[in-house]
């Protein structure tokens, strides 16, 4: 197993893509931190998963908004399993509106859980490989939207596009140290994030007929990379975005 020993924190691991993380790096053999904000049912489907696959898990509840719960999770993880290896940063969401009606409170919501929390999360666990001398490894879960305009998404598009930014950044500000981190980027997956498109057959199709590969992606389309890039395979592959689209971004045309 490829994560053997190593404790991996997820964030917005409760649903969608962040529980088929959870699962294939407990697969690996990750000991999983699963972080959730308000569905507690969901988080605690996942636990049970994770650890009818063999793993342990544990359970904890943060607002990714608030640095201050940011440092309880990760404090959380280090008094149960003494250390942190890996930060999936997943959590995330998006808000549909014209530029002109973008409110302000939905504008900061976006930043600040697509953007802020990447930031403060990554913050908080390089604050803990550097005390422990631990070359650790840092997944950010961004989009397609960090290179592809999205139009009536002006908030997500830009809050992406940070995430984009710093990871470039920390790349080379981290690298001494042996940390890297990288990006994956999904297109269009089949996860409740995308509820509205999977019950508008029309809209599906117009989406499908964009993407050479000619579906949706899978939450576990996005979990295999995920598990190399936390892997020591992965050691000499940083700054780097990896795109999960079926080709979407290639050949996007706007409908």
């Amino acid at each position: 197993m490829k994560l053997e020993n190593k404790v991996a924190i997820v964030t917005g691991g409760s649903g969608g893509i962040g529980q088929a993380l959870c699962e294939r790096l407990a697969k690996e053999g990750a000991k999983i931190v699963i972080n959730y904000r308000s569905s507690q049912d969901e988080a605690q489907q996942t636990k049970e998963k994770v650890e009818q696959i063999g793993s342990e898990a544990l359970i904890v509840q943060a607002d990714l908004s608030k640095v201050d719960q940011i440092n309880h999770l990760v404090q959380e993880t280090i008094d149960r399993f003494g250390k942190v290896d890996i930060l999936v940063n997943n959590a995330g969401l998006e808000k549909r509106a014209d530029f002109w009606d973008v409110t302000e409170a939905d504008y900061d919501l976006v930043l600040n859980v697509n953007l802020k929390a990447v930031f403060f999360a990554t913050q908080a666990v390089v604050k803990h490989f550097r005390a422990t001398n631990n070359p650790g490894r840092i997944i950010n879960i961004s989009s397609v939207h960090e290179e592809l305009p999205f139009p009536h998404f002006t908030a997500y598009c830009a809050s992406k596009g940070g995430v984009k930014m710093i990871t470039r950044n920390l790349a080379v500000e981290l690298g001494s140290m042996g940390i890297t981190i990288n990006n994956v980027a999904p297109g269009a997956i089949a996860t409740p994030i995308n509820h509205n498109l999977l019950n508008n057959p029309e809209q599906l199709k117009k989406v499908t007929q964009n993407i050479p590969l000619g579906r949706l992606g899978e939450p576990e389309d996005v979990s295999g990379i995920v598990a190399f890039l936390a892997s020591d395979e992965a050691q000499y592959i940083t700054g780097s975005t990896f795109y999960v689209d079926g080709g979407l971004l290639w050949n996007y045309q706007e409908q």
